[in-house]
């Protein structure tokens, strides 16, 4: 394929994303990270892009130095999270923003390439060697199967950081995550992701928590339901939500109130 390396334009916990050829990138995974999960999340980007969701075009993988590597179309433009930061997009209009690509995104028929949230929550308790108490794993597996199941396309990563204002309008990066699941659960990730998590490294923590109080408020209105009937859907996902980012190491200072309020969500059902 051609192309070649050139100079490092992000990174992430499992990669490092770098220019490639004009209007390319390329999304390297770091030593240690599975080469199976990379290309299959390779093949779930490009199934999910087919289908017409705000996803980058994949144009093939590489092996660099032993790492492998996936081409993706470069979306170019400042992210979500850099416009609202500087006030150029207001805290209700990136909350709307992030609703409206979420339900655009819900709205998507999935892919067979895509796995079901049963699935991925099975994957990441396999994976997880005692990380996550064995009481917690063992409810999370119980409240999977309680759940009303859902075959919506979800990201499972929605946040301003992952969405990149391009001239054609917002886009979507980072789709590891991404599941068949309850649209609920693409909601609860954010929520916490914004309420929680956000707060913790923002210079404003009131913004993110705004962020999400517009996305959830827009989200309903577009889906033509009351808030208080969107909050009920998210909060049982809540708990899934905490227990993978455990599992993840997402923010080690965080571990034991996650680790809470997955438990006391979890007695809670």
């Amino acid at each position: 394929m051609r192309g070649s390396l050139r100079e490092k334009i992000g990174e992430g916990v499992s990669a490092d994303v770098h220019a490639w050829a004009p209007g390319q990138v390329v999304k390297l995974f770091k030593a240690g990270v599975s080469r199976r999960l990379s290309w299959h999340e390779a093949q779930k980007t490009d199934a999910i892009f087919t289908a017409g969701a705000p996803a980058p075009e994949v144009f093939g993988t590489v092996i660099l130095e032993g790492r492998f590597g996936m081409v993706l179309q470069h979306f170019d433009g400042p992210t979500l999270l850099q416009l609202n930061r500087t006030g150029a997009v207001t805290r209700g209009q990136a909350g709307a923003i992030l609703a409206a690509l979420g339900r655009a995104i819900h709205k998507t028929p999935p892919s067979p390439d895509v796995v079901s949230l049963r699935d991925w929550v099975d994957a990441w308790l396999r994976g997880s060697s005692g990380t996550l108490p064995q009481h917690i794993a063992t409810g999370v597996r119980a409240l999977i199967e309680r759940l009303p199941p859902g075959d919506a396309l979800c990201h499972g990563d929605l946040h301003p950081a992952n969405v990149i204002m391009t001239a054609k309008g917002p886009r979507l990066i980072d789709w590891t995550g991404a599941v068949r699941a309850p649209a609920a659960y693409d909601l609860a990730i954010s929520h916490i992701l914004l309420t929680e998590l956000a707060p913790e490294v923002s210079d404003d923590p009131e913004r993110p928590r705004a962020v999400n109080a517009a996305l959830q408020s827009e989200y309903a209105r577009l889906a033509d339901m009351s808030q208080a009937a969107l909050t009920a859907a998210i909060e049982p996902h809540l708990p899934i939500v905490r227990a993978q980012m455990v599992i993840a190491n997402v923010m080690p200072a965080l571990r034991e109130r996650l680790l809470q309020r997955a438990e006391a969500g979890l007695s809670a059902g």
